[in-house]
This record gives C-alpha cells, sequence and structure tokens, in this order.
C-alpha cells in the first residue's frame, strides 16, 4: 500500500483498512473479521452495516442537505430534539430545548459557553468557572479540554488551557482518600463541597461530570449517593449541574440517560456517540427548562454556533437510529446483554493480574494490576492494556485500551462497549479472546 496521505492518530503505525461492517463486526481489505467489542469507542449501538439509517440520509439528503440555522430550521431536527426530550428527566419534557453539534467535544464547547452566558443573564456575571473532577475526559477542544481532568492528554497543551479547578475522582478501586465505601461517607462528593468552600464560590458556575467515567478511569461506577450529593451541593451553591452522557448516554448503561439511574435531574446533559451509532457526526446538548427560560427570559440570542450544527442528514441518521433502538427494543435488551457480557468476563477474575472487573449496562472495564491484593499498577513504560489490545485483536476482538487510571500516568484498563444486539456468542468470544490474551501477555 502506498504511504497514506492521512494524518493519522499515530505516524509511526499502521492501520488496516476497515471496509465493510456486519453487525458486531468490522471487515478489513484482506477480508480479517473483527468483533467490534468496543463499538468502536462505545459510539456503535445498534450494530454495523443497518441498511436503512443509509437510506433515510439519502432520502433527506435528496430533499434538503443543508440549510443554516440562521435561517432555516429542518423537519428532521425538530422531530429529533422532541424525541430525545421525551427521553430525558422531567425538567427537560416541559420546556427544555436540544442543541444539535457534530460531536461530544462541540457539546462540551456549547455546555461551557452557555453556562456561562446563563449567569450573566441571571444577572451574575462573575460566575464563570466551569469546575471538574481529576482523571476525567470531556473533549479534545480547548475548552473541552480546560474542564477534562485527563494528564496525559492536558500535558503538551498546558498552557493554552485555563484551570478552573478540578476535584477529586469519584473511583472506589483506587480511592483518592484511601478509604472504603460506605465508611467514607463519600469523601469524593464531599470534595466539591470543599472546593466551593475554599475557592471563590461566587466565581463558580457549573461542575461537569461523567456518571459513570468512562475512557479515562474505564467504566467507573459511582457509589450509591454520590450523585444526590453533588447535585445537592450544586443547588445549594447556584452551580450548574453538567451531566456529560456522550458515552454513557442514549441507552448505554440501561436507561436512556445514566443520571436516571439515581433519579438526579442535572441542568445540562450533553451526549454524542451513541446518538447516531456512528452512522453520522452528531452530538447534542439537552438544556433544562431553568437554563432554556434564562436565556429566552433575557437576550433571548445564545451567542453561539456552528455551521453544521442540526445538520438536516446527521439529524435524520438520528431519528432512524432512534426508530431501530425503539423497533428492536435495544434500550431493553442492554440489560440482558450486559449480563451476558460479565459473566463471560466472570473466569477473568481469578487471574493475578486482573484487579477489577467493573461497569454498568454494556458499558464495561478491566483493569490490569501488578499486585492484586495492594492493587499496584504495572509502570507505564510496560504499556500493558496497549498488549492486552493487540493480543485480542490478534484473536479476532477489538478492544479500547487507556493508561493512567490511577494517578494519570500509572494503571492499565480497557473498555467494553459493544453494540447492544451482541449476542450470548458473541460476548463468549469477548471472554474468550481477552483469556488468550492475558495468556499471552501473561505467560506463567
Amino acid at each position: 500500500m502506498p504511504t497514506s496521505g492521512l494524518f493519522s492518530r499515530n505516524l509511526k503505525k499502521t492501520f488496516p483498512i476497515a471496509v465493510r461492517g456486519e453487525g458486531c463486526w468490522i471487515v478489513d481489505g484482506n477480508g480479517r473479521r473483527f468483533l467490534d467489542a468496543a463499538g468502536q469507542a462505545a459510539v456503535v449501538s445498534i450494530g454495523h452495516g443497518v441498511a436503512e439509517i443509509g437510506q433515510a440520509m439519502a432520502e433527506q439528503s435528496a430533499q434538503i442537505a443543508f440549510a443554516h440555522t440562521s435561517q432555516f430550521h429542518t423537519e428532521p431536527a425538530e422531530k429529533l430534539a422532541a424525541r430525545l426530550l421525551a427521553l430525558a428527566p422531567p425538567d427537560f419534557r416541559n420546556g427544555g430545548r436540544v442543541y444539535f453539534t457534530s460531536g461530544g467535544s462541540e457539546a462540551t464547547e456549547t455546555a461551557i459557553k452557555l453556562v456561562r452566558q446563563y449567569h450573566v443573564e441571571t444577572g451574575q456575571p462573575e460566575r464563570y468557572r466551569i469546575i471538574s473532577r481529576r482523571q476525567s475526559y470531556h473533549g479534545s477542544t480547548l475548552g473541552a479540554m480546560s474542564v477534562s481532568g485527563n494528564v496525559a492528554r492536558r500535558a503538551p497543551y498546558a498552557p493554552l488551557i485555563p484551570e478552573w479547578g478540578h476535584i477529586a475522582p469519584c473511583f472506589c478501586y483506587h480511592c483518592p482518600f484511601n478509604k472504603t465505601f460506605p465508611e467514607c461517607e463519600l469523601a469524593c462528593a464531599e470534595d466539591l463541597e470543599t472546593f466551593v468552600r475554599e475557592h471563590q464560590t461566587e466565581t463558580a458556575a457549573g461542575f461537569i461530570f461523567e456518571p459513570v467515567v468512562g475512557a479515562t478511569l474505564g467504566a467507573a461506577v459511582p457509589p450509591e449517593g454520590y450523585v444526590a450529593h453533588i447535585a445537592a451541593t450544586c443547588r445549594r451553591n447556584g452551580i450548574l449541574l453538567i451531566a456529560d452522557e456522550v458515552m454513557t448516554g442514549m441507552g448505554r448503561t440501561g436507561k436512556p440517560f445514566a443520571t436516571q439511574h439515581w433519579g438526579v435531574e442535572p441542568d445540562i446533559i450533553l451526549i454524542g456517540k451513541g446518538v447516531a451509532s456512528g452512522y453520522a457526526p452528531l452530538g447534542a446538548v439537552l438544556a433544562s427548562a431553568r437554563v432554556v427560560d434564562a436565556i429566552g427570559g433575557g437576550s433571548g440570542a445564545f451567542m453561539h454556533g456552528f455551521t453544521y450544527q442540526a445538520h438536516p442528514i446527521c439529524t435524520a441518521a438520528g431519528n432512524a437510529v432512534l426508530d431501530y433502538l425503539e423497533a428492536h427494543k435495544l434500550f431493553e435488551r442492554v440489560n440482558t446483554a450486559g449480563k451476558n457480557l460479565s459473566e463471560a468476563l466472570s473466569r477473568l477474575e481469578k487471574h493475578p493480574h486482573v484487579g477489577d472487573i467493573r461497569g454498568m449496562g454494556l458499558l464495561v472495564g478491566v483493569e490490569f494490576v501488578k499486585d492484586k491484593a495492594t492493587r499496584e499498577p504495572f509502570a507505564k513504560s510496560e504499556n500493558i492494556a496497549e498488549k492486552i489490545r493487540q493480543a485480542a485483536m490478534a484473536e479476532g476482538v477489538l478492544t479500547y485500551p487507556t493508561q493512567g487510571c490511577v494517578d494519570g500516568h500509572r494503571g492499565d484498563h480497557i473498555l467494553l462497549a459493544p453494540p447492544f444486539t451482541i449476542s450470548d456468542e458473541e460476548c463468549a468470544l469477548v471472554g474468550d479472546a481477552l483469556a488468550s490474551a492475558l495468556a499471552k501477555v501473561f505467560p506463567s
């Protein structure tokens, strides 16, 4: 193959050419099939190669492919907005609105500016800080990186990124306070209260969090009471609560939005990835009635915009994906498929270097440790997560590896987030491939 003209993610690597997708499988240019156990970074929910999604996009393009939102709305965008609000918590259904973007990073950027304008419109122009958590990830644009707590991804761009404040992660397996739930009394949630008290409370504008931390911590689920605690802290202090559901939303954890597991209503919800299942670049910001009313009752104009926001073809894809999810009852299938996947992985728990298997629904993390008793991580230089990925890929199974879950540098895990259509047999293949990968990476 000639030298690629693509500016790839890693110029020192070569990448296979994906030519076809079929259900939970991707086929490369050599005809090799790979079970997509990662859903291509927790994106693909309905599976690859669903013909009716492309048909819906083609039909929309034949009607009108593009209309700028400064002059027109379009039917598919209006329809999808109404459907997403119907899935959301009550305060979004009655007066909420949806701002469509081209992906999750744009959704985070939009939320940052929306929170800022909310406070300006409500007579609190001193509020601008968006507080977040260490070991979080909210996107790759500079605004999104400013609220991300991923040490490695922030480091090269540190001079360009403002520091608005990060609190402790919510990560029971490696508790930053060296405590154990419930005796810890939710010290990680209390850290938000402490931060607000010790810093300039009057400048705090919003708090952004992943309900289940995806890539950076590997499907770390908060303990009972955590989400309610931080929501209460935000309410008391006039801080808007932003739930980053780019990875967890649209059914990935077994409910349309992960915050619904704890009965908490954020002020803003961010979605992406699964909203169009990878068939088109699409993300969205769901703004609650409280936020919408502040803008609508003030200037009336949100000072922000993207050329391709609410793109007719992309929102047509979103509607077609939602049609498929509903017609095939895939939201309801997530919990069952998640249990099947967990059972397939259960035999790995006895391995001396498998420290933790965690997650919710079809968002599952497997963490690898040097010492199971002490939970000591491997040295970063050993690159264990990548070695597991390569060994599993050699077995025909795709996973999503990350390093740094312990302290930003050390800590290896893989993330599994397959399509909701994954079968019992395919779950078993994932378990077999990881068992084989462990045997290769850690030969006895």
